[in-house]
């Protein structure tokens, strides 16, 4: 395989996209909204006025974006897709002051981004006798943040995770663990099953999804049925039945006609701002976003190199790559769960089908734990691979610790 060296790289939007931006917000038209609604029928109309007016008036992105280089060394390398040309990628690589620092994997979803890594890396890389060490990679899906989106059709599970694969290959990394949520989860297996044992060695998860047991397996449903499950599993059940009935509906719009979401998305900042704004609130447990964390987050969407319609794709072009999340890749798996995630699922549903050797439960959080709950999802991959648990020193001659 041949790469191009990587190449640092900085954010800086043109000043043109910034005024743009600030045009369409001062031209931006509202939605009525019915009496005592709040957020019944989606995000209330108070809220979305008062950030995009901030977004308009005050928010200033010269200021995040300096903050963001500063804090992140970024780069972005070429990287051949088979059957896909060559796209070029963004990411963040941060190595541990520890020589034998276990290569790490940090794989996000949608609507996050590498921002999502800005807490835990520190923790991560972070060295001490006391815990193990990372080198941290953080990549940006194809379509997200500041990488070049797939430019032909049908690039799904198995092209994002040889992107990413390749990527750990091309910065010298040929053995590593990974850590995903959302997408990152689906992503990160089909790397265990495409390339575990050989480089893909371990992969921890804060979204631990797993199929509701049915008719399909008579036994398992059975046992589903009578199981008496404890007030945290009965909670999860519920949570994922909500999700299910009334907050998936945006998978329905994504999943099969992503272009004509787009067109608003690319078109409207209030509608895109309405759109993930409403993920971030009704995704988390109780966390208090600041405007400024809220807008951040958007406007990486806005100028992101591909347009926000790029990031939808990944839900057509997947659908299929979710329809069975059977029996699982045979290498250790590490799970966290996180009450107010979308899928919070009994783990015994997990230890049947993968090989389950970490599990942590957490009273709070949600579904960016990265963002909500940093040191605890930080403590729980360390203790994954730390000295004395089943994964420790799962990659040779990297444990980890100086």
């Amino acid at each position: 395989m041949l790469f191009s060296d990587e190449t640092p790289f900085k954010i800086n939007v043109p000043d043109e996209k910034i005024a743009t931006l600030r045009n369409k917000l001062e031209l931006a038209t509202f939605p009525d909204e019915l009496e005592d609604a709040g957020w019944k029928y989606g995000p209330p109309l108070a809220d979305i006025k008062r950030l995009a007016e901030k977004w308009r008036s005050e928010y200033d992105w010269r200021k995040h974006e300096k903050e963001i280089n500063q804090e992140l060394p970024m780069f972005t390398r070429d990287i051949e897709v088979d059957g896909f040309d060559t796209l070029n990628i963004h990411y963040v690589h941060k190595r541990s002051e520890v020589g034998d620092a276990i290569p790490l994997l940090f794989c996000h979803g949608w609507p996050g981004s590498f921002l999502e890594v800005r807490k835990i890396l520190p923790l991560l890389t972070d060295s001490s006798p006391e815990h193990p060490s990372f080198h941290v990679v953080a990549i940006s899906l194809p379509g997200y943040g500041f990488s070049e989106a797939p430019h032909k059709q049908g690039f799904a599970a198995k092209q994002y995770a040889e992107v990413a694969h390749k990527l750990m290959l091309g910065l010298g990394y040929k053995e590593y663990v990974t850590q995903g949520g959302d997408w990152g989860f689906l992503i990160t297996r089909k790397m265990a099953f495409e390339y575990g044992g050989k480089h893909h060695k371990a992969w921890h998860t804060n979204f631990p999804a797993a199929e509701t047991p049915n008719w399909k397996s008579p036994l398992s449903f059975l046992q589903f049925l009578l199981t008496p499950w404890s007030p945290a599993e009965k909670a999860g059940i519920e949570r994922t039945k909500w999700f299910r009935a009334k907050g998936s509906g945006y998978i329905a719009a994504q999943s099969t006609q992503p272009q004509t979401l787009g067109y608003s998305l690319a078109d409207s900042p209030v509608g895109l701002l309405a759109w993930i704004y409403e993920k971030l609130v009704l995704w988390t447990d109780n966390y208090k976003w600041s405007d400024d964390e809220v807008l951040t987050w958007v406007s990486l969407y806005w100028f992101s190199r591909a347009g926000p319609a790029a990031s939808l794709r990944i839900y057509f072009e997947m659908a299929g790559d979710c329809s069975n999340l059977g029996p699982g890749p045979t290498i250790p798996m590490g799970t966290s769960y996180f009450p107010k995630g979308l899928i919070v699922v009994p783990a015994a549903w997990l230890r049947k089908l993968n090989n389950v050797v970490f599990e942590s439960h957490h009273r709070t959080g949600g579904h960016f734990p990265a963002i909500e709950r940093p040191e605890e999802l930080v403590q729980d991959v360390r203790k994954m691979f730390a000295k004395g648990s089943p994964a420790f020193s799962i990659v040779p001659g990297k444990t980890g610790y100086a």
